[in-house]
């Protein structure tokens, strides 16, 4: 199987390459020519499987150049004990009346990225090998939070990379960026940007696509890729555990083969509703996919209307890993749904250009097919937090409450029946104060002893490596313009 770029089907690598690449040259996301298939009995097979089996043999569909066994050694790394404490890794909770929550944040660094950036280092350095690259690779990430953390921990001190993370200033929780300047690991680098997650994303974009900079690093021994949903080394994982809930409610006894559900999930950059999107093509009975978008509403009105128009107010909202106003993977999605090539590359040029594009009305009407939507204010999402503490006892983060509140908006206005999962993308302790406020409290503990408040106010434990981070030494202070961002590159290299 070949990866074509979305913006020119001519381009074309192996799974490695990409993987290794990150980012087409011409500006383009890499994508599969075909989406492989998976019967329902294999289905039923894989739900007698641990996860790191499932992920292995989901993910040998897509990476030809790579055994099943050598998949399964990364994937029991990557999602055993020592990094995981859950030993589904991504467990299904049932929550009442045909309502689940897939809780993916049980990681090392407690979000939803760990499900895929504890396995890309894996990918990432077999495919260098595989390419017969010797250069260094400088991983550079642009994160809303959570990517960060996760593509730190993930890359921290492996042999022949450096990572560099750029984060917008005062855009993350108070935990997301101690988490981030307090990162251990001789390889690793964090620096704050004047400016919104778009402005560091649409950064780490001008970087990848810059000709000069990219020559003189090689140059210099170094090429560049990414950890971001970018790269399709980030997406893929992601799509094993859309299989893998519909695996675990088939053994629970919760559905029955074939039997559709429909999944509900926090969205910002359309990585993670896209791997589900793909586990649907697959075939896996799935009913309808819900985006649901916090006051950064851009993805609810191209979902409903055909037109993405980004000239709109940023909020800075309690869900911050969603606050985004470029949604890189909607992308590849066009290129699904269009074809990749000149059509995709106008509508990333019109984008560009003017901030806004329109699809073509038969391109909207399939993508209204495939997708419901709705979003959720900060309002809403501290009723919903409060709510369903008080009525179940289970607390929710402010992006998955998002979720939840979307959700529940869905089922009763267009009174679907199929099971719903909810996606969870982070532990509440990584929004402590939010949280609190929306369960009433308006004092708050001075820094990291606001987890133990949290903790002392609902009953629940704090996940280890949150409780963890109390006395942890600041060691990134670095804050940049926007467009000072290569010039940060190039000194984080040569230190």
């Amino acid at each position: 199987m070949h990866y074509v770029s979305t913006r020119n089907s001519e381009i074309r690598l192996s799974a490695a390459q990409a993987i290794v690449q990150g980012l087409s040259r011409d500006g383009g996301l890499f994508l599969p020519e075909e989406i492989p298939q998976i019967p329902l009995e294999e289905i039923k097979a894989l739900s007698k499987l641990p996860y790191p089996e499932r992920a292995a043999k989901i993910m040998k569909r897509y990476l030809e150049e790579f055994t099943e066994e050598e998949l399964l050694g990364f994937a029991e790394k990557a999602y055993g004990a020592k990094k995981f404490d859950d030993p589904k890794a991504a467990p299904v909770k049932d929550l009442g009346d045909g309502r689940y929550i897939m809780e993916l944040w049980h990681g090392p660094t407690c979000a939803f990225k760990d499900m895929a950036l504890q396995m890309l280092p894996y990918l990432l350095t077999a495919s260098l090998k595989k390419t017969g690259e010797d250069k260094t690779v400088c991983i550079l990430v642009a994160t809303s939070g959570d990517t960060g953390k996760a593509a730190l921990e993930g890359f921290r001190d492996v042999e022949h990379t450096k990572i560099l993370v750029f984060y917008p200033d005062g855009g993350v929780s108070d935990i997301q960026k101690l988490q981030m300047v307090s990162q251990e690991g001789q390889n690793v680098g964090v620096c704050a940007v004047r400016g919104n997650f778009d402005d560091a994303q649409s950064g780490v974009k001008r970087i990848f696509s810059d000709p000069i900079l990219r020559e003189d690093l090689e140059d210099k021994g170094y090429f560049l890729s990414s950890a971001n949903s970018i790269n399709w080394g980030r997406v893929l994982p992601q799509i094993v555990y859309y299989i893998s809930a519909y695996c675990d409610l088939l053994e629970g006894g919760k559905i029955a083969l074939g039997d559709k559900i429909d999944f509900c999930v926090p969205t910002g950059n359309f990585g993670n509703i896209l791997a589900g999107y793909y586990a649907k093509h697959m075939g896996l009975p799935v009913g309808t996919l819900v985006c649901a978008s916090n006051a950064n509403n851009v993805l609810t009105d191209f979902l409903s209307t055909g037109t993405y128009d980004r000239n709109r107010p940023f909020y800075q909202t309690a869900s911050p890993s969603m606050d985004i106003l470029i949604s890189s993977n909607l992308e590849r999605l066009l290129a699904l749904m269009e074809g990749a090539g000149d059509s995709v590359s106008g509508y990333m040029n019109e984008l560009a250009a003017h901030g806004k594009y329109t699809v073509r009305p038969e391109t909207a009407q399939k993508i209204a097919a495939e997708f419901a939507c709705g979003f959720c204010d900060d309002e809403g999402t501290k009723q919903t937090i409060a709510k369903l503490f008080s009525e179940k006892d289970y607390l929710l983060d402010t992006h998955t409450a998002v979720a939840w509140n979307v959700a529940e908006s869905y089922r009763e206005k267009s009174g679907a029946k199929n099971p719903l999962v909810v996606v969870s993308t982070a532990s509440p302790f990584k929004f402590c104060q939010s949280v609190l406020e929306a369960l009433g409290e308006t004092e708050f503990a001075a820094g990291t002893d606001i987890i133990a408040q949290l903790a002392k106010k609902t009953g629940k434990t704090a996940p280890t490596p949150l409780a963890g981070l109390a006395g942890k030494a600041v060691r990134f202070t670095d804050v940049t313009g926007k467009d000072e961002m290569e010039s940060k590159v190039t000194e984080f290299l040569h230190a």
